[in-house]
This record gives structure tokens, sequence and C-alpha cells, in this order.
């Protein structure tokens, strides 16, 4: 057995799995920054994250190469990082690979100076020169000798792209006023970048961009805009026909490399699977298609199926590649878990396989699109995706749609029972505070709106997780990242925001006062550590770790939204819920800090939008004063399905006001009858005692 380096008492998945690299890899900490001052040598410093598939290909070709690593270990101090674990790390780094290169992405290979100022980045580095990059042998030797010959033009590079980052960072323009024009042009952009033809945005790769489905829905639904509707409508359809969706087990991959979704990069992302259930929720709630409701039902199901924790916890991620063959476990490939070849589904399904293979594109020379399979990993593999209406399937075979609809069903428990016997792909079982945050508002809104009580469990289960294992309320201290019975690293700003999101959303599903009392005390302390007074708007991360050279305020709403956009979207619910009117203030104050890109890039934040689209507009405050009798419920049924995206809504016991911090506690009066109060900026209109003038009030 190798000799195993710093990396072995690390709880992280990733730097474990670099425990036995020959490299002397230390995680990000004082005893490797003293290291490379004591010796005067150069960082080297690789940021990825265990599910990431090019990071798997770099350890196999660089790390685990005995040559490469000897000179690496007398070069330089080599670290490695987590980025999921240590996003505050990862943001700073990538802010100077994109400013370097132009782009970025993980594995991210960066050469910093011994006080952390990077001089040199990169992505993926072949061990050789080939596809145009210079090779990893060749890179460290000559950055090597640039530190030793040329230092002061090493040091010049690394201040001035730190001091880039941070200008960067605080060149926030406000645009002098903040007007539905930025929520037009925002829609407008969008609608400019999309593929009429496969749903989504550009050309390919295409990602899922939740974000900007929030948005658009918003749109939708303030505007009337029915354009905005029918491009969500069109990429969700879309997305769940593609091989991007996983068919047989639910839940969506992380992209699609392909146009038409039908070819994806097969990790699955916790953050997506928040994200995109609430997406199909809410088409579910505007357009009443049950196809809609189906995926959220789908999705839900995988995240409970095998990505909780028997505590509650949810998951980080799965893995892209895992073993083909049992016998031979170092032998791993992209989608090896997912696809198929033509003749294994033949023989499982025997008569009932020439419908599947019709209904879901498979045949016996593969099915990639062209172009869509460089490295000819799916030759003769079938990727599952809806290449046929069931109308087509059940005229093409002149059987009945519900005959076409049974066979589908009993073909994909086989083919998913068979499939579970296949080595299982790699899983990420550390949890994080943020991305449970996510995922904790997915199953509350689901609850609310399908009334199904084992929604609301994992909701309440979760968040009772992160509370008793990374919360410590005596000194309201959060922490980011929990695995195998450690919790550990201080919270940024997305899992205060994120977290306080899923915590307003359970209360609004459930009326627990505890949730509420909890999100308020969250963003109390977020407000402490992370608000900028002067400017308005939120740093990422608090000051208080100085290895963090640059306190950024990250506006780009990417794979998941910024903390920055959720944290002021959170200060104007909580401001409806419970009347503060500061929050609503502190909210204004941020999204006009972030008006001036608004203005211009309105279609790369979309998050923000959403936050504009509360400010401008304002909440319905609804109360439902009352027990649990029929009237009660019936009133919040007919509020938790609709789509309402500028509502708040508040249970409450008229018997029992002094207890609680809602603004109800000041508007209800007493009364032994269910009764309904609709509000707007805390001025009520008359309560009503029926549903039949409840339904006229929310109409």
């Amino acid at each position: 057995m190798p000799k195993p380096n710093k990396l072995i008492n690390e709880k992280s998945p990733y730097l474990i799995q670099h425990a036995y690299n020959p490299v002397e890899w230390y995680p990000w900490g004082d005893e490797a920054f003293q290291k490379a001052k004591d010796e005067d040598k150069p960082i080297f410093l690789s940021i990825g994250y265990s599910t990431c598939y090019w990071c798997h290909v770099m350890e196999r070709e660089v790390f685990e190469n005995e040559s490469i690593a000897k000179e690496m270990n007398r070069m330089y101090v080599n670290i490695k990082v987590d980025r999921e674990e240590r996003p505050d790390v990862d943001r700073v780094y990538m802010s100077a690979l994109q400013a370097m290169t132009g782009s970025g992405g993980w594995p991210m290979s960066m050469f910093l100076t011994p006080d952390l100022k990077p001089f040199y980045g990169a992505t993926y580095v072949p061990p050789k020169t080939k596809y145009g990059l210079p090779g990893f042998e060749e890179l460290i030797t000559q950055l090597y000798e640039a530190w030793h010959s040329r230092r002061d033009e090493v040091l010049e590079s690394g201040n001035k792209i730190i001091d880039h980052i941070r200008e960067a960072s605080q060149n926030i323009t406000a645009a002098g006023e903040l007007s539905k024009e930025m929520l037009l042009k925002g829609a407008q952009q969008f609608k400019n970048g999309f593929d009429d033809e496969y749903g989504g945005f550009g050309e390919s790769p295409k990602f899922p961009r939740p974000p900007g489905i929030n948005f658009l829905l918003r749109a939708y639904y303030r505007f009337e805009d029915s354009e905005s509707l029918q491009i969500v409508i069109r990429t969700l359809l879309q997305m769940a026909k593609g091989g991007m969706y996983d068919h047989l087990g639910g839940g969506f991959h992380r992209y699609s490399v392909d146009r038409y979704w039908r070819v994806p990069h097969f990790e699955k992302m916790l953050y997506d699977q928040a994200q995109l259930a609430v997406n199909y929720l809410e088409a579910y709630q505007i357009t009443g298609d049950k196809y809609f409701g189906d995926i959220t039902r789908d999705v839900l199901a995988y995240v409970g199926r095998v990505m909780t924790d028997a505590d509650g916890g949810f998951y980080s991620a799965e893995d892209a590649e895992s073993v083909i063959d049992p016998a031979e476990p170092h032998e791993k490939e992209e989608g090896a878990f997912y696809v198929w070849s033509k003749s294994e589904i033949d023989t499982l399904l025997g008569d009932d396989a020439e419908i599947f293979n019709y209904f879901y594109g498979v045949n016996s020379h593969g099915n990639a699109p062209q172009g869509s399979d460089p490295h000819s990993v799916f030759v003769e593999k079938n990727i599952l995706y809806k290449a046929h209406s069931i109308s087509e399937t059940s005229n093409k075979f002149e059987r009945s749609t519900d005959e076409i609809n049974n066979l589908l069903e009993d073909s994909k428990k086989i083919l998913f029972d068979s499939r579970e016997k296949r080595p299982q792909p790699h899983k990420d079982d550390k949890i994080l505070t943020s991305w449970n945050g996510l995922m904790i508002s997915a199953f509350a809104k689901a609850y609310g709106v399908f009334n199904e009580p084992v929604y609301l469990e994992k909701a309440q289960k979760a968040a009772d997780f992160i509370l008793g294992n990374l919360y410590n309320s005596a000194e309201k201290k959060l922490l980011h990242r929990w695995r195998d019975g450690e919790a550990k690293i201080d919270a940024t700003l997305e899992d205060f925001s994120f977290f306080s999101q899923g915590l307003i959303d359970l209360y609004e599903a459930s009326f627990d006062e505890k949730y509420l009392k909890l999100a308020v005390e969250l963003t109390e302390v977020m407000i402490n550590d992370f608000y900028d007074d002067a400017e308005g708007g939120f740093f990422d991360t608090s000051g208080k770790d100085k290895s963090i050279l640059v306190r950024t305020k990250e506006d780009y709403d990417s794979a998941e939204p910024t903390g920055n956009a959720v944290a002021i979207n959170n200060l104007l619910r909580l401001s409806a819920l419970t009347g503060n009117t500061g929050w609503y203030d502190m909210a204004y104050k941020s999204v006009l800090a972030f008006s001036g890109k608004l203005k211009k890039m309105p279609y790369a934040m979309p998050q923000m939008l959403v936050a504009l689209d509360s400010l401008l507009h304002k909440p319905k405050q609804i109360i439902i004063a009352g027990g649990d009798d029929e009237t009660a419920y019936r009133m919040l049924r007919e509020v938790q399905t609709r789509f309402m995206p500028d509502k708040v809504v508040v249970k409450i016991d008229p018997n029992d006001l002094a207890n609680s911090i809602t603004f109800a506690s000041k508007v209800v009066q007493s009364s032994a009858e269910t009764t309904a109060y609709v509000c707007e900026n805390f001025a009520c209109r008359l309560p009503v005692k029926t549903l039949e003038e409840f339904i006229e009030l929310l109409d």
C-alpha cells in the first residue's frame, strides 16, 4: 500500500480520493502556507470536487504519475481543495483564472506565491503537450524557473491579479433608480437567446438555468407575458424528454453536451435536483399539466431514495463515471451506470423490447447524435430519451395509449431493477448547509402543492439535521459542511441565505413559527457578518479568515443563484411576514447597489430580477386566522396550489396572538370562526369567513 499524504485525515470525499497520490498534498491551511514561506517555494493549488470527471482524468494522468509527482514535491508546496467544501477559496481563484484566461472550470490548476497570490492559472492540464495545451511536466518546470529567475515579474503579476479581483468586486455601480424596464429588458434578453426548436438557451453545451426559469415565470405572472411562459414550458418539456433526465431512476444530470438535451454529462448534483423540482412544480401550478407534477415527484423520489442520509440531511452529488465491469474496479467510464446496448434491453424485455426501443430511441449502433461523442464512449450504447410520443407509439403498434403506458412502466421497472445490480456511481455524501437549504425549499413547496405529508417530513427532518449538527444556537454560529460525524468550516453567505430561505418556505408549509424565528435569527447574524453598510449588498464571506484575500460580492447566477439575490429576497419576505420595514429598506439599498449591472446585463442576474420584481410590487400578505377546521384547510389549499410568487402566507391562532412574531398578531381580531385577511403593504381589506369570498379576494 502506498504511503498516505496529509489528506488522509480529511473528511472531504474529494480530498480522500487523493490521499494516496504520490504527490505530497496538503489541505488548505497554515501548515502548507508556512512551509511555502520557510522553503521559499511557490504553491501549486488544485481545486476540484469528487464527482468531477476531468478531475478524475487529471488525477490518473498526472497526480498518480510517480515521476511527475516527484518533481511537484521538489519544486512546489502542493495544496488540494474541494470547491464544494471551500467555496470561498474557489471563488477567489476562479475569479483570478477568469481574469487571466477569460474562462474557468474544474479541475482548476493555479500557481501561487507563498502569500497566496495567483500568478498563473489553467484548468485541466495533460501530462504531455497536446490539444494545443502545454504539458504539465513542461509547465511546472517553466513556472518554477520563472519563480527563481524572474521573481519580481511573478510577484508583480500576482499583485496585479489580486488588485484586479478586489477592484472588480468593489466596482458596483448604482443606476440611480429601479424600474420595471429592467425586468422587461431581462425577459427580452432571455427571449433573444432562446432556442425555439429544442428549448433552453444558446447552442451547446446546454445547462439548465433554474434562476432564469424562476424569473421568466415571474415575468409571465407580472406582465401576462405568454411568450415567457412558452419559453419555460418548451425548455422544461425538452429537458425532461432528453437524455439529460434519468428516465429510469428520476433526477437530472448536470448538463447536455449537445443542443438536443440528448447526451448528458452524467453527474447528478443536489442543487440541480432542488431547483429544477421547484421549476417543474411551478410550471404544474400554472398549467395544471400532470406531466410537470409527475417530473417533480420523480425528482423528489430520487433524492429521497438515493441522496438522503438516515438522519435526514441531503448528500451532495453522484459521479458521472462508474465501473464498467466489477472484475476490473479501476476501469471506469462516463455514463457506464446509465447506458444500454440494444441486446441487453432485448434480452431483459423480450417481446416488449420493440415498443420500448421505439419509444426511447434505442438502436444497435448507439444513439448519441453525431459530434456529441468525440471520445467514442457511447459506440453501440444507448442513452434513453423520448424519441417518440405515446400517441405515435400507440399508432405505430396499434395498441391503446393505456396499453403502451402500462407496457413502458413495466419495462422501466425491469430495467431499473437490472441497473441497480450494476456498480453504483461514487456518491459524495458530505452534507452542505447551503444545498440542503435549497432542497428543504423544494420539499416544503411540494408539500404545499401536493399536500403529501412525506414531503413535509423530509423538509423538517433535513432542517432539524442542520440545526442539530451545524448550528450552535448559543453562539449563533452556523457551519458549512458535515460529514462522518464532523461539522466544520464557517458558513458563507450562501449557507445563511439558502438555509434561511428553506426555513421560510418550511414555515409557509407547516406554519410552525419555530422555523420563522430561526430564519429571523440567522438573518440577523447574516446581516451582522456579511452586510456592506456603506454600499449595500452582501459580501460572500465574513472576512474572518485571512487566507481569503478578497471579500467578493457575487452577482452572476450560474447553476445556483447568488447568495446576494437570495439574501435580498429573504429580507423582503421576512419584512412582509414580520413587519420589519428596516429589512425592506436594506433590500432596496442592496438591489440599488447592483442596479448598474442589472440595467446593462439583466440576463446575467435573473434571481436579482426576481428580487427587483418583489421590490417594485407590493406583496400580497395572506392571513388565515383559525384552527384546523375544514374552512381553514380549504382556504390554505386555495392559496398553496396557486402560482402567486408575490405572496406571503401566515396561519395564526387568534387565541394565541401574543406569542407570534408575524405582522398578523397586530391585524387579527379575536373570532370563533376561521377568518381570512388579504393585505397589501400592511393595509388589509375587510376580513372574510367563507371560501367563496376568499377566492374573490385572491382574484
